[in-house]
């Protein structure tokens, strides 16, 4: 089983504790994917200066194949990060090199001999998963908090795992959000709620499942586990609801330590 992310990538910079972890949405889901059992790629963008080397050295330490990242003259993407009773969260961010980021046509060949293939609202690439989609590779995006914007109109038609993150407390007006999203058999709407578990709908049913219990230290990457929890156990082939669980119990393992990974 193979997943190849695209976009965005951080260095996440506790202030607190003058400590930076590597990290970022899509260099997350391949080095949690490969943590279990899978094979991972990671295409983006990383600057010449010492933690574009940090995060491709933390990267192949974990087995990601980064022989396609690009490595551009000046800064790589950097994120504030601020600890509060154990969740994350997130002040000033610069983008760096990774604000100009656009693939190849090396990458696009490169991006073929993978089952799925999954990016972000940051990623700078979903004007390409339409290509990806009309390629027979599966596709799977994380559009995070931004359930409202243009972006997830233009993109969903072609995503068959649309991951989204919802707070809130109405039940009843995210499950008819992800009613009026779902495009075609097969497409899978998620949506995780932090401590409250996730639902999916399939196009006819709701599927729920809780959390795993365990210790939090830090919050930050738990959404993205669930991604590469959950994208294994779709490519695996198991009930919905196992795929749910799996993605729980990856990201029960991220939050029971400092940084990402």
């Amino acid at each position: 089983m193979k997943l190849v992310a695209i976009g965005d990538n951080c260095i996440d910079f506790y202030e607190q504790t003058n400590q930076a972890f590597s990290g970022g949405n899509a260099v997350n889901v391949a080095v949690y994917f490969h943590r279990n059992g899978g094979e991972s790629a990671y295409i983006g963008a990383v600057g010449t200066d010492e933690f574009g080397q940090v995060l491709l050295n933390g990267l192949k330490a974990k087995g990601v194949d980064v022989s396609h990242v690009h490595v551009e003259e000046g800064t790589t993407a950097v994120t504030q990060v601020e600890l509060v009773n154990g969740d994350r969260v997130f002040g000033d961010y610069n983008e760096g090199v990774m604000e100009h980021f656009k693939l190849r046509e090396e990458d696009y060949e490169f991006i073929k001999n993978f089952d799925i293939v999954t990016s972000g609202f940051w990623g700078h690439v979903h004007q390409d998963f339409k290509y990806f989609h009309e390629q027979g590779i599966k596709t799977a995006f994380d559009f995070a908090t931004k359930l409202d914007d243009p972006l997830v109109g233009e993109v969903i038609p072609y995503i068959d795992y649309a991951f989204f993150s919802y707070d809130g407390e109405d039940i009843n007006w995210i499950k008819e959000f992800m009613k009026k999203l779902h495009h075609y058999d097969g497409q899978l709407i998620i949506v995780t709620r932090g401590d409250k578990g996730s639902i999916v709908y399939d196009g006819k049913d709701f599927h729920e499942f809780g959390i795993i219990p365990c210790e939090v230290v830090d919050t930050i990457g738990a959404g993205d586990s669930y991604i590469a929890g959950f994208l294994m156990a779709s490519l695996k082939g198991l009930p919905i609801v196992e795929r749910m669980k799996f993605g729980a119990e990856t990201s029960a393992v991220t939050i029971g330590y400092n940084g990402a990974w």
